[in-house]
């Protein structure tokens, strides 16, 4: 690409929680014809997720909390399901994500596993978040969970039988990329029974 892209630069509009910046750079069509063009990103660091499943049970663990930007663009309650999830802060996905289970569900995960890495919205966003799949049992439950209460985190913990978390994305209900991600490679691969 090195080739078709020239005259990068950046330009940063706002830097809080995150990062949002313009980029202007030149690009060279398949033609052959260089155009200038323009994109914002918005960097808040790469993510990590996992799916917790308990194949005895036939069930999935799922956190709830409250979603602002959800809210005002189209979720009337502002409730949105999810599986545990979070930023990474410089860490190895792999300590991020038990970090962030155990914050969210009070459950500490043993064996892990990676399962893919996915841009989620690469138009716009720079973050890339790394895949994970878990067995939990009752044993692995060190705390309540609810999240962290520095970071305004208010999340609740529900355990859902595995064809109801299923059925839930057909009816709508989640709506969440990286929990439909989830739930469908469990079922495409056979982890979990959605009967």
């Amino acid at each position: 690409m090195k080739e078709r892209i020239r005259n990068i630069s950046t330009e940063v509009l706002s830097k809080g929680w995150s990062t949002l910046s313009t980029i202007s750079f030149d690009y060279r069509r398949r033609d052959g014809s260089w155009e200038r063009q323009q994109r914002e990103a918005y960097d808040h660091g790469n993510g990590a997720a996992i799916l917790l499943y308990h194949p005895g049970k036939g069930t999935v663990l799922l956190t709830r909390q409250f979603r602002m930007v959800t809210y005002l663009y189209g979720n009337p309650e502002g409730m949105l399901w999810e599986v545990p999830a979070g930023l990474l802060d410089e860490e190895h996905p792999d300590e991020g994500i038990r970090r962030e289970t155990e914050e969210e569900t009070g459950y500490r995960p043993g064996a892990i596993r990676p399962l893919f890495s996915a841009y989620m919205s690469p138009g716009s966003l720079t973050e890339l978040v790394h895949f994970y799949a878990a067995e939990y049992d009752d044993t692995m439950k060190t705390a309540e969970g609810g999240g962290v209460a520095h970071e305004q985190e208010e999340i609740e913990v529900v355990e859902l039988p595995f064809a109801k978390a299923l059925k839930m994305i057909n009816s709508g209900e989640i709506r969440d990329g990286k929990t439909i991600m989830l739930l469908q490679w469990a079922a495409l691969n056979g982890v979990m029974s959605n009967e």
